[in-house]
């Protein structure tokens, strides 16, 4: 027979931050509460707290600066590169579209069935905040709110590798590295039909209506690619025009 240990106190608050971190309640970019605040909520002394804090920075999944505690975008050394392999490719596009309508429309269907009152208030509130940005002439915080109501909508799923691939996937989209969002959203007649594919899919989440919300989901991939796809066709003509218009230039007279 072995005694019974309790575990030293910084690994146990280590593993409570790393679960946190885990499930989402501390998001990649987010700065921690100071060590005194923190000490205290946690009921905790601040040398077990920083050492669990210690421990956490070598798993990579908090840093520090001179700014405070951090925690770290621990899925970078993977996106990193793959966002400069997918740069402005454009079979990448066609092939992310592709995931999201495998990935979109399952999710959905979870965060209907799963979602808590906390999920559906947060979809419910971030709905709001893209009706309200839609009468703006710049699209560029209904924009913000369309990544953000998926994001939320992945969380409402509790599927935690869902979570963090599709999180990862959603800092890329942001930074454009697949397709500039603002630009779907100035071509004419798109951006009143992304609002209604937006709101029939939240809708349908908030409803828990798991059929529905698959379907939203999916149409509204369906519809993204189709534009995209429409768009590209559009950009190759007009280049392939001012070509012909310009070659002139190259040839003798």
């Amino acid at each position: 027979m072995e005694p019974v240990r309790n575990p030293k106190l910084a690994d146990a608050i280590a593993e409570h931050l790393e679960q946190l971190i885990l499930e989402g309640t501390l998001r990649p970019g987010e700065r921690l509460a100071s060590e005194r605040e923190l000490s205290e909520k946690l009921e905790v002394s601040r040398p077990s707290l920083r050492e669990a804090l210690d421990k956490l920075e070598g798993r990579k999944l908090l840093r520090t600066t001179r700014g405070g505690t951090y925690v770290a975008h621990f899925m970078a050394p993977l996106t990193e590169p793959l966002a400069t392999l997918m740069q402005s490719n454009e079979q990448v596009i066609v092939d992310y579209l592709e995931y999201r309508r495998m990935v979109e429309g399952a999710t959905a269907r979870l965060a209907a069935r799963r979602a808590t009152e906390f999920d559906r208030q947060a979809i419910a509130s971030c709905l709001e905040r893209m009706r309200a940005a839609h009468t703006d002439e710049d699209p560029t915080a209904e924009a913000e709110a369309d990544a953000d109501l998926h994001m939320l909508i992945y969380e409402a799923s509790h599927n935690l590798v869902v979570l963090h691939v599709m999180r990862a996937f959603s800092e890329m989209l942001r930074g454009d590295v697949f397709y500039n969002r603002r630009r779907l959203y100035v071509t004419p007649g798109v951006r009143d039909l992304l609002l209604a594919q937006h709101v029939a899919i939240a809708e349908a989440v908030l409803a828990g209506d798991p059929d529905r919300a698959e379907a939203a989901a999916g149409d509204h991939i369906r519809f993204t690619a189709e534009t995209l796809a429409r768009l590209r066709d559009d950009e190759k003509r007009l280049d392939r025009a001012l070509r012909r218009f310009g070659r002139k230039d190259i040839v003798a007279g």
